[in-house]
């Protein structure tokens, strides 16, 4: 109803909200529709490339003129260059013989395909950031950050409980989000130092400290109090993470994982969970970070977690542990893991942008 000249009419303000989701949408399907067909038509552009040169004998020499000719006819179009012509050869020649990847390579753009042609060459660490990219919206450059991070690697490392502990929707981005490992190589810190010159050197270097936990993190506070009973306890580091909406408590070892250590943060979740946790969060997830663990110890201790909890190291320096790099899974073992991603709905499509080739 119109109660004046200028005045709304009932129902005004809604519409336009629908309206504008409506917009969204239809951006952001036209641009995975054009994507798609780009997509198609560089596999296709890519395979003749591949099977002229295999059936017709033809040299190196042809993909520059071919690059050339086609500039010339399509001004402007850097995608008809001579190195993005040999990509789109490489794309057909690196997936042809692999059904279970054709499809995922076409859920996201040719720039972001491109970075992981040339950084994994590993079919399970493909299919790994394939699937997260899609899956998550990854734009290139939170791909790029997450290839430099390793985040296969971390992802698959990873001592955690949140199969168990946290909410289906936000599980294998909380397991995404808890790294295995962490490299505070930026603090200029000695190889022996407290935990107390640890946090503050932490809070002192707080913007390389949140890209190195993984760029979706905000600072709460350190020492953050939380009062039980009329008595004060204090923990180490308290953020936030955007994505999973809830609030992230971290406690700071600089020895061996012990087992009462569970104890002391899970208590701090609890508390959290209690009374500082806001209408619409999720739990709050807990990491420990110490200097080293056993995993066996850990998986026994996180078998009786009660709370959603993640055991990382830490080191001072780029140098990972020693036994890292060959503790992976078996690829069956691994091909079972990021087969459970595939019934995944929960894409997040409004950062899945369609980059430039």
């Amino acid at each position: 109803m119109v109660s004046g000249a200028d005045a709304l009419p009932e129902g005004y303000g809604d519409f336009l909200v629908e309206i504008k989701a409506q917009v969204r949408q239809r951006q952001y399907q036209a641009l995975r529709a054009a994507n798609l067909e780009m997509l198609g038509f560089y596999w296709w552009l890519g395979e003749n490339i591949s099977h002229r040169q295999t059936e017709l004998g033809w040299g190196k020499a042809v993909v520059a003129t071919l690059a050339r000719d086609l500039q010339v006819e399509f001004p402007g179009r850097n995608g008809f260059s001579a190195q993005n012509l040999w990509l789109m050869r490489q794309f057909f020649t690196e997936y042809a013989d692999k059904p279970k990847l054709q499809p995922l390579v076409r859920e996201i753009s040719w720039a972001k395909n491109v970075l992981i042609m040339a950084r994994c060459k590993d079919d399970l660490q493909r299919e790994f950031y394939l699937r997260a990219t899609a899956r998550f919206g990854w734009t290139k450059d939170v791909l790029q950050h997450q290839l430099d991070n390793q985040s296969y690697q971390q992802y698959l490392n990873g001592q955690t409980n949140f199969d168990a502990a946290v909410p289906d929707t936000i599980k294998a981005q909380a397991l995404l989000a808890v790294k295995d490992h962490y490299t505070f190589d930026f603090l200029g810190l000695a190889n022996e130092h407290s935990e107390r010159d640890l946090e503050q050197a932490l809070v002192r270097n707080l913007r390389s400290f949140l890209s190195e936990m993984g760029g979706a993190f905000t600072f709460v506070g350190n020492q953050y109090r939380l009062e039980v009973d009329g008595k004060d306890y204090f923990i180490d580091l308290l953020l936030f993470h955007r994505r999973l909406r809830c609030l992230v408590a971290i406690e700071l070892k600089i020895g061996e994982f012990k087992p009462e250590h569970k104890g002391q943060i899970e208590f701090y979740l609890d508390t959290l969970d209690q009374q500082h946790r806001l209408e619409g969060e999720n739990p709050p997830i807990g990491i420990i970070i110490c200097r080293s663990k056993t995993k066996t110890m850990v998986e026994y201790a996180l078998r009786t977690a009660t709370r959603a909890l993640g055991i990382a190291t830490y080191t001072v320096t780029p140098q990972l542990p020693a036994s890292y790099r060959d503790d992976l899974p078996s690829p069956a073992q691994i091909a079972a893991r990021l087969q459970g991603w595939a019934g995944a709905d929960d894409h997040d499509e409004g950062d899945d942008e369609a980059d430039a080739p």
